[in-house]
């Protein structure tokens, strides 16, 4: 094999050498293209509004909302925080009647309190379920983990922008000194150490706001469309850029500017498109990421699953199996961290691939029974 190597000649070392790079290209070119083009330049804060809104956030008083806990939920949780210092707050949205999944998370990455010194809070964010025996059941589910913030309005898809305005006004009203707040959803894997790492060695400290930034998304003007957005609520051709849902970091200013802004953005919005508003209107430009999954389910690899920060749609069983294997395994070296993401990548697109023909078998077969 060595002597074969040997004598290769120079334009067979090159045909090599350029599939080497071809393939790299291929594979990673996507994420270095989204890191280049996606880191927006600051927005100005010369504007007469963005100014205001920064000023009042930052001289915002909360605690007229203290006194009237009763108006915005029905289980506050308010003494959660207790004026501790917290790094990492981090707020999973969830459905009521997920119990199971919630107790799969706090027995995996919701468990971690702390991270190279540094505290971390994980609580779940409800709105209120739409039967009196489900409200009792996560009434004991609060009494006995006391990590749930339920909401007054009854839970439903078209609650979520609600929903998330709760988060943010319970932050700023009870967890004012979390320097930053992890906003997820419950179907979620989080890599909360490599995620306090990235944080830790940010050098901006004010105006984080980062995730997997959506770039010129379209609003959805079809009127039979459940996303229907019709111009007199947002008259603009694209929305400004904004992280996806699923999985985003705001700095404790920004948590505060977005709740300011948000009194003159409509909660009919989707949520991530509602704090990508308010995040605009106050001045505060998305930071990319590409070890923020967003929608994309990532295929598991130890080494991988310990770099990214999150990945989508993860069962529970593969929940517990990969946390387990991610948080009790060994540092991973440069090289084995390299081999790990190329091979959660090629997997990742052969899984992708395989969903794209399964749906397109699927579409052919009820284009065929009509």
């Amino acid at each position: 094999m060595q002597l074969t190597l040997c004598r290769l000649r120079t334009h067979q070392w090159c045909f090599i050498l350029f599939n080497v790079l071809l393939f790299h290209m291929l594979l990673f070119g996507a994420d270095l293209l989204e890191e280049y083009f996606l880191r927006s330049l600051p927005l100005s804060y010369t504007d007469a509004k963005t100014l205001e809104i920064r000023e009042k956030a930052r001289k915002l008083d909360m605690d007229p909302l203290k006194a009237n806990l009763s108006k915005s939920y029905t289980i506050s949780s308010a003494a959660a925080c207790s004026d501790q210092e917290i790094f990492l707050l981090v707020l999973v949205c969830s459905s009521p009647e997920n119990r199971t999944r919630r107790n799969v998370i706090r027995q995996t990455w919701g468990n971690v309190t702390d991270t190279r010194g540094y505290a971390v809070l994980t609580l779940f964010a409800l709105g209120k379920p739409a039967s009196v025996a489900a409200q009792l059941e996560i009434d004991e589910e609060s009494q006995k983990h006391r990590d749930i913030i339920e909401g007054s309005f009854i839970d439903s898809p078209e609650a979520q922008t609600q929903k998330m305005l709760m988060i943010v006004e319970w932050t700023v009203t009870f967890c004012p000194h979390a320097r930053y707040i992890l906003k997820t959803d419950e179907e979620m894997f989080v890599g909360i150490p490599s995620l306090a790492g990235y944080l830790l060695s940010l050098t901006q400290l004010e105006d984080v706001y980062t995730g997997r930034v959506i770039h010129q998304r379209v609003p959805d003007r079809a009127p039979q469309s459940p996303g229907f957005v019709p111009i007199h609520r947002y008259s603009e051709e694209f929305y400004p850029d904004y992280c996806d849902g699923r999985a985003f970091v705001m700095s404790q200013d920004v948590v505060r500017k977005v709740y300011v802004a948000a009194k003159e953005v409509p909660v009919s919005l989707p949520p991530d498109i509602f704090v990508g508003i308010c995040a605009k209107k106050a001045g505060i430009t998305p930071i990319h990421s590409s070890r923020f999954s967003g929608e994309k389910h990532i295929s598991y690899n130890r080494c991988c699953y310990k770099f990214i920060f999150t990945s989508s749609n993860v069962k529970e069983d593969e929940l517990f199996k990969d946390w387990k294997e991610t948080n009790d395994g060994e540092d991973c070296s440069l090289l084995e961290t390299y081999y790990s993401l190329v091979s959660c990548k090629v997997l990742t697109y052969i899984d992708k691939f395989k969903q794209f023909n399964l749906d397109r078998i699927k579409n052919e077969a009820l284009h065929f029974a009509d």
